[in-house]
């Protein structure tokens, strides 16, 4: 029985992983598994960088546009849902490739996550509507009083992650930081893992240029016509919540565009920082595609 591997993609936004993905899913033969906690959502398209209708033909995707907006997808839950979709696929596939940039999800997947409890909804509705009203930075200094540890590292301007810890805290009366605790889980495949990078010059003019192509091909419209949904987790995304500002009066329209760039490049930042700590990452230029697949297939243990 052939060793079954999962290929992993990480990077920041703008990077250029979907192409990548595309190129190393056709060299293999391998399906692609989303692990971008955005692109799950259906009416997202633009926003979040779906492939595109050419690149979803060149390849067997999962996870793509699959959820609708009221599903709130979380970590635990895609965990479940992406190992049980990797069992199907690798009954039929030697190799997967799994590609995004969201951490946590890339974490759930190779690694498992804490047995935290489920959301209460009214719970999560309540916390929804303070957000909403009172802004973030009033959930959490709630969380630093409840939580100091998990304040000290969690990325403020991340509503989700906040609202999360402290649903956790108010749930279960104990601090979120208590309840993580970082034991991985083994999984029934190897995983190699490989990360996408540029010179920050020219990661930031690709940012820049994809959001003017976002623009272009309507993300307005798009941002409009999930503005009713605008307090749903999903919608807590970078070129969206600018965009809804706008709608509401407290910016122009020339300063949301601004913002959506900006945001985007701090979010790449972000994404670095987060994946540069992950030992068992190699990292590539986005076209080095020999030099990727002489990594896995070595660490794969493929002869060439």
């Amino acid at each position: 029985m052939s060793i079954k591997r999962l290929l992993v993609i990480v990077g920041p936004t703008g990077s250029g992983k979907t192409d990548l993905s595309i190129r190393l899913a056709r060299h293999y033969g391998a399906p692609i598994l989303s692990t971008d906690s955005r692109q799950f959502y259906r009416g997202m398209a633009i926003g979040t960088a779906q492939p595109d209708p050419d690149q979803l033909q060149a390849a067997e995707h999962h996870f793509i546009a699959s959820h609708d907006l009221n599903e709130d997808l979380n970590c635990g839950s895609y965990e479940m849902q992406a190992l049980s979709c990797l069992e199907k696929l690798f009954a039929k596939h030697d190799w997967v490739i799994a590609v995004g940039g969201s951490g946590l999800y890339v974490r759930a997947l190779c690694e498992g996550m804490d047995d935290l409890p489920q959301a209460d909804p009214e719970l999560r509705e309540a916390l929804s509507r303070r957000l909403e009203t009172e802004g973030v930075d009033a959930l959490a200094a709630e969380l630093r009083t409840l939580d100091p540890a998990y304040y000290a590292t969690v990325d403020r301007r991340n509503p989700a992650r906040v609202m999360r810890a402290l649903e956790v805290c108010l749930q279960t009366g104990r601090p979120y930081s208590e309840q993580r605790t970082g034991v991985r889980r083994p999984r029934p495949f190897g995983i190699v893992k490989v990360g996408v990078d540029l010179p920050r010059e020219e990661l930031y003019a690709r940012i820049d240029r994809r959001v003017d192509r976002m623009v272009a091909d309507g993300l307005e419209a798009e941002a409009r016509a999930l503005y009713p949904y605008r307090t749903l987790n999903a919608l807590q995304t970078v070129g969206y919540r600018e965009f809804f500002d706008y709608f509401d009066g407290r910016t122009s329209y020339e300063e949301a565009v601004s913002l959506i760039k900006r945001n985007s490049r701090r979010y790449a930042k972000r994404q670095l920082t987060w994946f540069r700590r992950d030992p068992e990452i190699r990292w590539f230029g986005p076209w080095d595609d020999a030099a990727i697949i002489a990594h896995a297939d070595a660490a794969a243990g493929v002869e060439r």
